[in-house]
Parts: C-alpha cells; sequence; structure tokens
C-alpha cells in the first residue's frame, strides 16, 4: 500500500510530575530593589504539595515532545464531515493580531473604538448580504450559543403573540447539536424520520398547533439538499410556527443560494466552518445568527448601529432576549471572519462553494463502487458512504484506525446515526486534486485489505506510539488524575 504514512522516532514523554526534581527552579531573578508588596493573610497560601519542581528546558521539552504527537489542519487532510475542516489562511491571523485590535480594552467608551465597532458592524452586513436575512447580531460566542439564541428568539416571538407552544420537530438528517438545543430552550423535542430528505407530508403529520418551530439542516449531515425546503417553509408558517436552520452546511451554499430567500426565520454561522476562523478546544469561538425582519427585535444584544458616519452599540431593544456573553464576545474570531470575507470577495465565496462541493463529488464518483453508498440523492459539500460492504468483518471503526497508519487523521465516523456504520467525508475545498487522490487511493487500498488481509485493519493502527485502545474502558473508567 502506497501511503504518506511512515514510522520514524517518536519521543516518549513523561507527566511533568514525573519529571521535578525537588528545588528545581525554571527562573532566576534578581533581588528586589524596591520594598516586597505585602498581601493580607487571607490571600496569600503556602507552597503546593506536590506540586513539580522544573527547569526552563525541562518545560519546553515537554510541551515541544507533546505538540509533535499534534495532527491538525496545518498538518495535513483533515476529512472530518459536518465540521468543515478547511485551512485557515494565515494572512486572516496576521490582521486578529493588528495592536489596534488586540489591544483595545473591552471597556473603551464607543466614540475610541470606532474602527472596531466598524468593522463589528460591517461583518453584520456582510453577512446579511451572504444569508439574505434582515439582521445579524454577533453576540452569540459560539456555534451552540448560536443556536440557542436563535430558540430562545422563536421563544420570546410566540410569547409575544400569547401562544408559547411547547415542541420542536427535528429530522433524523438534523445537526447533532440540534435536540440538546431546543430542550435547553424548554421545548419537547419530536423526532421526524425522513429518507435522506424531508417530504412536505412527513412534516405536516407532525405540524400540530402546540408546535413552535422546525429545526432543520441544509444541506442535511447526509450532505444532501432540501429540495421541499421552501414548501415546508410555507405550510409551517400557515400552521403558525417558524424554520430555524442551523447554519453548519453554509459552506455548500454561500454565494450560490441564501437561506433567507428559502422561507427560513433564523440561522446560525459558524464563523470557525464556513469563514475560516480556528476550531477551538471548546473556543473560542463565534456563532452569529440572521433572522427574518419580524424576530429582529428579538435580537441578542448590544448591536453595532450607525448614525451619521459614526458607531454606537444599540442597548434600546426592549424585546431583546438580552445580553450573551460579557462585554462584545470574541472579537478576534470576527476579524478573522472579516479578513477572510473582504479578501475573498463575493465571486471568491462562491467559488470556494463551488470547490468544495466539487470535491466532495470527486471523492464519492471515487470511492462509490467499493463503498457502500446508502442514498444515492446528489451530494453536496459532503457524502457519507457506510461500512455495510466493507469485506472480512471490517468495520468502520477498522477503517478509521488504519487510515491513521496511512497518516491522515480519520473522516467522521459512526454519524449520522440515520446511517449505520456511517462514513463521512468532508473534503472541504481547501484540498487540491493531489491530496484526493492520495486519500481515495488509501481507502481503496483499505477496502482491498478488508477482504485480503482483513487481521491487519483490526490490529490497526501500528504506527502510532500506542496501539488500540480500549475505548470502552476509558469512556467508563477514566483515568483524569495523576496519583503517585
Amino acid at each position: 500500500m502506497k501511503t504518506i504514512g511512515a514510522s520514524g522516532l517518536v519521543l516518549n514523554e513523561k507527566l511533568l510530575f514525573e519529571h521535578s526534581v525537588p528545588g528545581r527552579k525554571g527562573y532566576s531573578l534578581p533581588e528586589l530593589d524596591v520594598p516586597p508588596a505585602s498581601l493580607p493573610a487571607p490571600l496569600c497560601r503556602d507552597q503546593i504539595a506536590g506540586f513539580p519542581e522544573l527547569s526552563e528546558v525541562d518545560v519546553v521539552r515537554h510541551f515541544t515532545r507533546l505538540s509533535t504527537w499534534n495532527y491538525g489542519v496545518d498538518s495535513g487532510f483533515y476529512p472530518l464531515g459536518s465540521c468543515t475542516m478547511k485551512y485557515n489562511p494565515k494572512v486572516n491571523e496576521l490582521a486578529a493580531r493588528i495592536p489596534g485590535l488586540t489591544s483595545l480594552h473591552p471597556e473603551t467608551p464607543p466614540q475610541l473604538a470606532q474602527g472596531t465597532l466598524k468593522l463589528i458592524f460591517d461583518l453584520q452586513q456582510a453577512l446579511q448580504e451572504i444569508s439574505g436575512f434582515e439582521k445579524v447580531s454577533v453576540q452569540p460566542a459560539a456555534g451552540a450559543q448560536g443556536e440557542l439564541a436563535g430558540m430562545l428568539v422563536i421563544r420570546s416571538w410566540h410569547e409575544a403573540r400569547g401562544n408559547k407552544r411547547s415542541k420542536v420537530l427535528i429530522p433524523d438528517t438534523a445537526h447533532g447539536t440540534n435536540p440538546a438545543t431546543a430542550a435547553l430552550a424548554g421545548y419537547q423535542v419530536v423526532p421526524i424520520a425522513s429518507d435522506g430528505v424531508l417530504t412536505l407530508g412527513e412534516v405536516a403529520a407532525h405540524m400540530d398547533s402546540e408546535v413552535a418551530a422546525l429545526m432543520v439542516t441544509n444541506p442535511n449531515t447526509l450532505g444532501l439538499f432540501e429540495t421541499s425546503i421552501e414548501e415546508i417553509c410555507r405550510l409551517v408558517h400557515e400552521r403558525g410556527g417558524l424554520v430555524y436552520c442551523d447554519g453548519a452546511n453554509l459552506n455548500a451554499l454561500m454565494g450560490i443560494a441564501r437561506p433567507g430567500d428559502m422561507g427560513l426565520d433564523v440561522m446560525h454561522f459558524n464563523l470557525h466552518k464556513t469563514f475560516s476562523t480556528p476550531h477551538g478546544g471548546g473556543g473560542p469561538g463565534a456563532g452569529p445568527i440572521g433572522v427574518s425582519a419580524e424576530l429582529a427585535p428579538y435580537l441578542p444584544g448590544p448591536m453595532v448601529v450607525q448614525n451619521g458616519g459614526e458607531y454606537r452599540l444599540d442597548q434600546s431593544c426592549p424585546d431583546s432576549i438580552g445580553r450573551l456573553v460579557a462585554f462584545f464576545g470574541n472579537v478576534g474570531v470576527m476579524v478573522r471572519a472579516y479578513s477572510y470575507i473582504r479578501s475573498m470577495g463575493g465571486e471568491g465565496l462562491k467559488r470556494a462553494s463551488e470547490l468544495a462541493v466539487l470535491n466532495a463529488n470527486y471523492v464519492r464518483a471515487r470511492l462509490e463502487g467499493s463503498f457502500h453508498l446508502p442514498y444515492r440523492n446528489r451530494s453536496l459539500h459532503e457524502v457519507v458512504f457506510s461500512d455495510q460492504e466493507l469485506g472480512g468483518d471490517c468495520h468502520t471503526i477498522d477503517l478509521a484506525k488504519r487510515l491513521i497508519d496511512c497518516g491522515y487523521h480519520p473522516p467522521t465516523i459512526y454519524f449520522p446515526l440515520v446511517v449505520k456504520g456511517a462514513i463521512m467525508i468532508e473534503p472541504t475545498e481547501t484540498e487540491s486534486l493531489e491530496i484526493l487522490d492520495e486519500f481515495c487511493d488509501a481507502m481503496l487500498a483499505i477496502a482491498a485489505e478488508a477482504e485480503q488481509s482483513p487481521e491487519r485493519l483490526k490490529s490497526a493502527p501500528q504506527r502510532t506510539k500506542v496501539g488500540r485502545l480500549d475505548e470502552t474502558a476509558a469512556a467508563r473508567k477514566p483515568k483524569l488524575r495523576w496519583q503517585e
């Protein structure tokens, strides 16, 4: 098998506690030439028992060695489906480090922060134009918080009409966080079965007087476009409900189609997906939401508005669901997204979507003869296979582990749940034809191995620092603290 995976020197690394030597220090400071500050006794503490004592070189080598174990989008192809792990242009990182932006104190008066406020205002306007929604708030500090903000806006709209309603419809092809968001907003979750895409009849059968909203992902987590979305929105509106769109898959649509023009009422944006800002390990993030004109009064604030050429924070919206974060959220993430949008331009964003769809369909065309494709509908930016036709009694987990040996991060596995043994691949627009061919060659070679020598898959990975772990025991009996 020809792969980019290789064996080499992988340094072992002990815990910092195990490196510790009593009395060792990583600093050398001169004697104070001023009287030492004295803190009140309650604010002082003794030395921490068992705290590691290390030199500077101990610390630097420890974290440098750990960094060599990492795999990220700057290391290689990251084909996670539904997550849009595309390369983050470094010019956006430079823009986010401009001193006038990074050094601005959050309590700076608006008249002294006009540059930052203008940037945020222009980002709001750009997202409105891209999505087709009347108003956008950039307040939410993560995609999940954007989801929650959108559902709270919907709840406020219903409550203002004296009809709170109690249920939210969620298709089995919706983004995985949607049920939790609806429940957190106080709603009963009602699942809807689909055959790849939603049908008008299925929605109509569930759309009663207690349904507050339908939460839909378009394209959905199978990478399929909801072709009946306009008719479905019309039906939901006729029966007094609203339609929420999860914006996780906007990378297939930007510059081509606008969700707001389809009849959708609310959508959150994942700036760390579509607009190429980094994925955080739980943060920082940004999850703006766009809404129709009717829902604009309920947006979280404050909003940045423009009056006579000046920019200010508007906090005079009595129907707003209120502030979601301290100050104004993660502005550095907004700067990256703004830089991306401005550098790409309208045609560039459209081209990115076209290439994302082209790349996914190229991967589909190369693999569908060897891997089971559960839905034949045309794919957009991602494609979902299953392990049903994988030979040698091998399964998706075996394929994923073997891909690591080949030098690739595995794609998303076992999601969406509607596909048994799912293998979900999203190449994004940033990967070249050569990279896609190398990845597909590895996938095809693994499929052949499953038929001819399945034990290789079942014993993988073999080139990693550790072999296959007992993931069940790790989940049920985790060891999270070091003990001497």
